[in-house]
């Protein structure tokens, strides 16, 4: 299947970007911008903070010294025990990229780029690891040699810095990786295999979207279908344990009925899946996206958007094994989560998709980095316990400076300095804002351009101020679609100065009509505090109840509660939660206050010993003696014993004191 590209000029396409041909409701708007508020903000971090510190990090990691080894300008052992770490380059540089875009290109970016020239093999090869570590050898462990991986991050890198400046250097690159891999992958080709880390099939379909090369989309075409069939058999001790899941290696995905496995992998599949059956117009392959997208959000997704219940596999687990002290939700698997439901709005055109986007990027997707922008979490755990030790690492709960696996730091870097893509889309009828953000969104269509300027203060405050900005010479009517989130219980629309009835429809407040420059808007969302509870199947927080407001899920830390830990903390929702926005507290937030108590364990204590048999020293009691004893206490609790529970935004964690958290209350 032959297709050109949309004709967009550099520096107005991002990560993602549909040919003209693509089955999608929607397309990603070409002139998008973030100027202010909270996203204004942490991109400015991002760009004054994150990606500056990049190329230091990567120098002291290694990474940039294994490539001077695999070009031949340096000597020395190669560092690290991982064949992945060129990946961590390759996501710097698409951050710095999208960067460039706005600000000035990295210092670092061009000698970083002729450093990646200058280790490419002549054929278009290029992997430091296997090029240093195993002497040349190629593809001979697809399962754990992640070659296909490093290049599809090769492949993105090289996109952004030519759709953000134009510059072709790097995509030349990373082109002619890419046909080197089309030249031995494949039918007919030496090689019939899958990468055991998916992500270089989204990265083959916007590579043929950026040149219009169908090969590409064959060639991912090719590994999307190709997986599931036992090519990744396992040959050693740990990937027999792992099994042929933990790769989605187990079915084929047009058969596949629930996600598995390691949850990037998982997700970064997805992302290929929907990007393949867009632009082949595939309706089995959408069909399964679908299923699998709603099966995960209904069974194994976190409140917080997070994704992954397993430290050892960094794996889904069991429909409705979601724990909290020991939830894995790696960062990476919240940006992956962005980057495949945004794939799913665009080709669906349906709200839900952003929703869950929302959802994952101000909760699971911040919380893996600091307020100042210089530490970062790997997971992101739910409950962190009194008295827990804080190791620090890839699994540790103590913000830290990079890690040995540094996927996260560079993968957040990315989203960050592209987010502005992510925010507003475009189809023949107008323009959807997805996400509410200070900006300017805007496109071109066959009539002309348009876009809108936004004001506002969300998340803290629900008005959003829209303005037109740009419309069609002619006064042809056309329709401003605003998301109203799922969570939201009322919202007020006003039009011109004139309160308006609208009702929205699938997520959508459809407002068609011939807007003209000028025109002003106003939507107030409801923010209200609410309390939030899984589905009784999920053993881990039967009992309890999250706090949200707005888009954000809160939790309680210990700092803001001396004198008694979290562990035996009982939330009280009776008397309601009050609100309020202080400005000097963790960057500027709105802390939710509340009633709490602790478990009294006199109570409990009363209840050992007796006519059961049971013993002091025994720690499971008679139901009946603890029910009795229960009773007695609770009617002698005095106000004295209730204190104000305080609740953060579950984001902004871990920035003050390492100690305990919780997101999940028991309520008795």
């Amino acid at each position: 299947m032959a297709s050109r590209p949309q004709s967009t000029p550099a520096h107005r396409a991002g990560p993602l970007q549909p040919t003209a041909d693509a089955r999608c409701a929607l397309r990603p708007v070409g002139r998008s911008r973030i100027t202010g508020g909270f996203w204004g903000e942490w991109r400015r971090i991002n760009a004054e903070v994150c990606v500056p510190q990049g190329p230091a990090l990567l120098e002291a990691a290694g990474n940039l010294h294994n490539l001077r080894l695999a070009a031949g300008q340096a000597e020395g052992e190669y560092r690290g025990v991982h064949p992945f770490l060129d990946t961590d380059v390759y996501k710097w540089l698409e951050a710095a990229a999208w960067q460039a875009a706005d600000t000035d290109a990295a210092p670092e970016l061009d000698a970083m780029i002729s450093l990646i020239a200058a280790a490419q093999q002549p054929d278009g090869y290029l992997n430091s690891w296997f090029q240093v570590v195993k002497g040349g050898e190629r593809y001979r462990d697809l399962r754990w040699g992640h070659e296909l991986y490093c290049a599809g991050h090769l492949i993105q890198a090289g996109i952004a810095l030519h759709r953000s400046t134009g510059r072709a250097e790097l995509l030349a690159i990373a082109r002619r990786f890419a046909d080197q891999i089309d030249s031995t992958f494949g039918p007919g080709n030496a090689v019939d295999g899958v990468c055991g880390h998916p992500e270089v099939e989204t990265a083959l379909v916007e590579l043929y979207r950026e040149t219009g090369e169908p090969r590409y989309l064959s060639l991912a075409r090719y590994f999307v279908d190709r997986r599931g069939y036992g090519l990744l058999a396992a040959k050693d001790r740990r990937a027999a344990e792992a099994g042929p899941a933990y790769c989605q290696d187990h079915v084929p995905v047009r058969e596949a009925t629930e996600v598995a496995g390691h949850a990037v992998r998982q997700l970064y599949l997805l992302a290929g899946v929907a990007d393949v059956a867009a632009e082949a117009d595939d309706p089995e392959l959408r069909a399964a996206a679908e299923r699998l997208w709603a099966e995960m959000v209904a069974r194994k997704t976190y409140v917080t958007g997070g994704l992954g219940a397993h430290h050892d596999e960094e794996d889904f687990g069991d429909p409705y094994e979601l724990p909290n002290e020991r939830a894995y939700c790696e960062t990476c698997a919240a940006v992956a989560s962005v980057q495949w439901s945004w794939r799913m709005a665009l080709m669906t055109g349906q709200a839900k998709y952003s929703d869950l986007v929302e959802r994952t990027l101000y909760n699971a997707v911040l919380a893996g980095v600091s307020l100042d922008g210089e530490r970062w979490l790997y997971v992101n755990p739910l409950q962190v316990r009194d008295g827990y030790r804080h190791p620090d690492g890839d699994h540790g709960v103590r913000r830290v400076a990079w890690f040995r696996c540094a996927c996260c730091p560079p993968n957040v870097m990315r989203l960050l300095a592209s987010l502005p893509h992510y925010f507003a889309s475009a189809d023949d009828c107008g323009l959807q804002l997805h996400q509410y953000a200070t900006g300017r969104f805007g496109d071109e269509s066959a009539q002309g351009a348009f876009a809108v300027r936004v004001v506002t203060d969300y998340p803290w405050n629900g008005r959003i101020s829209i303005v037109v900005d740009e419309c069609p010479a002619k006064a042809t009517p056309w329709t401003l679609s605003l998301r109203i989130p799922f969570w939201c219980n009322g919202f007020r629309l006003v039009i011109e100065g004139e309160p308006t009835e609208a009702v929205p429809e699938d997520g959508w407040l459809r407002l068609r009509r011939a807007w003209r420059p000028g025109d002003a808007l106003e939507l107030e969302l409801s923010l209200e505090p609410r309390l939030a509870v899984a589905d009784p199947r999920v053993d881990s927080v039967r009992g309890c109840v999250a706090i949200e407001r707005g888009p954000l899920v809160y939790c309680v830390e210990g700092v803001d509660h001396p004198g008694g830990g979290l562990d035996d903390l009982l939330f009280d929702p009776a008397p309601g939660l009050t609100e309020k926005h202080d400005p000097t507290l963790l960057g500027g937030v709105t802390v939710l206050h509340g009633s709490g108590r602790r478990r009294g364990t006199t109570a409990l204590d009363g209840a050992r010993g007796g006519g059961d048999g049971a013993a002091s020293w025994w720690p499971y009691r008679s139901l009946g003696r603890v029910i009795r004893a229960k009773a007695r206490a609770d009617a002698g609790i005095a106000a004295a014993e209730q204190f104000e529970l305080t609740a953060i935004p579950y984001y902004a964690w871990a920035n003050r004191e390492d100690g305990p958290m919780r997101v999940w209350l028991p309520t008795s």
